[in-house]
């Protein structure tokens, strides 16, 4: 019953929201278009419900790796200005609203992450998985990036022992200001967030 409600809010969001931002999004388009090249989006498999793999849609940040140093351009040197500013606003996860229409995501939820950490979690971390991704999240409105990988695990598995309607207006009232603040968008010493390696022992 939680998933029925939560899900038609979701459809009635991402809805209005991708019809609100078309003109946006058609504008950041040719922006990328025009200083990156194509493709104009990113695509990109992740982990979603019960470790389900998809393909998250999201405006592509970075120039691609040149062919001579495709294993040695870091993710510093490949983000350009236009993308940097489209991460401090959150707008290139606008295409996300896709993912939401097609059933892979929420609006709120702990966000997807890549399908070889699935190996790397422990049993208590997993459980983020119980619970479809999200957008933005609770980790997100409490340290972002800024927070370290098991940091935001407990935070992500807190919000599915306690995700309602409240807590999800609460998250999304939340983004919007955290937006404006520019606040925690990078890990210190990083331009995106490090690789989740796994963990030192068990936690759970």
């Amino acid at each position: 019953m939680k998933f029925a409600w939560k899900r038609i809010l979701d459809v009635c969001l991402a809805l209005a929201g991708g019809i609100f931002c078309a003109p946006l999004m058609i504008i950041i388009g040719l922006m990328v278009w025009l200083t990156m090249g194509r493709p104009v989006l990113f695509l990109q498999e992740r982990t979603g419900y019960k470790g389900r793999l998809f393909r998250i849609v999201k405006f592509r940040t970075m120039n691609q790796p040149s062919d001579e140093r495709k294993h040695l351009d870091t993710d510093a040197e490949r983000l350009t200005f236009l993308g940097k500013w489209l991460r401090q606003l959150s707008l290139d996860e606008l295409p996300e609203v896709w993912n939401v229409l097609r059933g892979e995501m929420s609006i709120v939820g702990p966000r997807p992450l890549l399908p070889e950490y699935l190996e790397r979690y422990s049993r208590e971390q997993a459980r983020r998985h119980d619970v479809y991704p999200g957008i933005t999240g609770w980790a997100q409105v409490n340290g972002r990036n800024g927070l370290s990988w098991e940091e935001r695990f407990v935070l992500d598995t807190w919000y599915v022992d306690n995700w309602n309607f409240l807590l999800d207006l609460k998250i999304v009232l939340k983004t919007f200001y955290q937006v404006a603040c520019r606040k925690e968008i990078n890990r210190p010493g990083h331009a995106t967030m490090p690789e989740f390696l796994g963990n030192s022992k068990e936690t759970d």
